[in-house]
């Protein structure tokens, strides 16, 4: 079923759908932006405000991304609801708050979110977009609100440090949970513009606003196993980062098995004691270790292998290898298959078809995983391979640099 869209002449009246298309104007100048038209909030930046950027005068907030900008990589995650978004001090030479007033928000709607019922009555609904795939054309992504449920107040609003040019500043990385709205009325926004937000609101946001209750939009996959084109990075900038491993560990794929322990314990920090097994004696296993559930003073270990293979993007993994990782697990054991190209259709097939309890991490999961980190070009790839797995230094090498 094609996306639904909402044409230019209709913004004004029209209600937010959930991924839904709002077109951008024809005459080639600012007017064409669509979400000045559908909320008053004006026609640039990716901060836009209804009112001002202090609380509690601000009515309401606008959050509009590319998810095409490699230094700042807003993430949406559609089986969570989670929204991680990037403040607008993006450029070096300013403070982290002396910005257009997106910084200041950020800091006064978190502040407000842990600060009890009261202050939080004052935060602003925010209304997430993207741009759409032509012109000026945005994505309505959802309503969202600060915060998101399991993340502590120390890691929802984190000010992280970026360089550029030499010159070093910060920007605030804040998360967000789209809530459980599929469609936001026209009514409730006029409610919302008129200063009177809780009047004819939906009940998710209102219980998240009264009561701190997250109600997150959370979207499963429906596929039982994934595509190529699924597996694959789903930008220019994530297939450059994903050449730019393959190219590093080209000349030697067991070196690659290093990587892909670390990769997976950025994943998820539970993985532990992970040990690499002899090239020539891995019996099918890269890697062994632990997955650590339960508290850190009495946690229930689970035993995990891991398979690792640096590919170039164009060739698949095929049957052969999935099959040998699969058939050298051992009882309660599960595994993990690290890869920088993707699972041939059959060999995914008959990991989901059979049931077995194999964890995929394709070229798409890696250069995502590294986003999320804040590695998010083919350079800042290569600084941290070059810094976390330096080439060992050959004997031709050492002689060529002997007096």
């Amino acid at each position: 079923m094609p996306v639904r869209e909402i044409p230019f002449c209709d913004l004004s009246t029209t209600d937010l759908i959930v991924d839904a298309v709002y077109k951008g104007g024809l005459a080639n100048n600012a007017g064409d932006d669509p979400i000045a038209r559908l909320l008053p909030c004006g026609n640039q930046g990716g901060f836009r405000f209804c009112g001002s950027t202090t609380l509690p005068s601000c009515r309401l907030a606008v959050l509009f991304s590319t998810f095409s900008e490699p230094d700042w990589p807003d993430l949406l995650e559609p089986e969570t609801g989670r929204f991680m978004y990037f403040g607008d001090n993006r450029r070096p030479g300013h403070e982290l708050h002396d910005t257009r007033g997106g910084n200041k928000l950020l800091r006064g709607c978190f502040e407000a979110l842990h600060s009890g019922e009261q202050p939080r009555l004052q935060v602003p609904p925010f209304f997430v977009f993207s741009r759409g795939a032509e012109r000026r054309d945005v994505q309505f992504r959802g309503l969202g609100v600060p915060g998101a449920e399991g993340v502590p107040e120390t890691d929802d609003l984190v000010a992280v440090w970026r360089t550029s040019n030499g010159r070093r500043f910060q920007n605030y990385r804040a998360v967000f949970t789209i809530l459980d709205i599929p469609v936001v009325s026209r009514e409730w926004i006029n409610q919302v513009v008129a200063g009177d937000p809780a009047h004819g609101a939906p009940s998710p946001w209102l219980d998240w606003r009264n009561r701190g209750i997250y109600r997150a939009l959370r979207a499963p996959r429906i596929l039982r196993h994934r595509t190529k084109h699924q597996q694959m990075p789903d930008n220019q900038q994530g297939l450059e980062m994903m050449r730019e491993i393959h190219k590093y560990f080209a000349d030697d794929p067991f070196r690659f098995e290093k990587c892909a322990v670390e990769l997976v314990q950025m994943l998820d920090s539970n993985f532990v004691e992970c040990e690499l097994t002899r090239p020539w004696r891995d019996g099918g296993r890269d890697a062994v270790g632990e997955y650590r559930i339960g508290t850190t003073s009495d946690p229930l270990t689970v035993e995990f292998a891991l398979e690792a293979k640096c590919y170039a993007l164009d060739s698949a993994v095929g049957v052969k290898e999935v099959s040998r990782l699969i058939s050298r697990l051992k009882y309660r054991q599960f595994g993990v298959f690290v890869t920088t190209s993707y699972l041939h259709e059959q060999a995914y097939k008959e990991i989901k078809e059979d049931g077995h309890p194999v964890l995929v991490l394709a070229a798409g999961d890696i250069s995502s995983l590294l986003r999320s980190k804040g590695l998010a070009t083919a350079s800042s790839v290569n600084d941290w391979l070059t810094r976390r797995f330096p080439k060992p230094i050959s004997s031709t090498d050492t002689a060529a640099g002997t007096p």
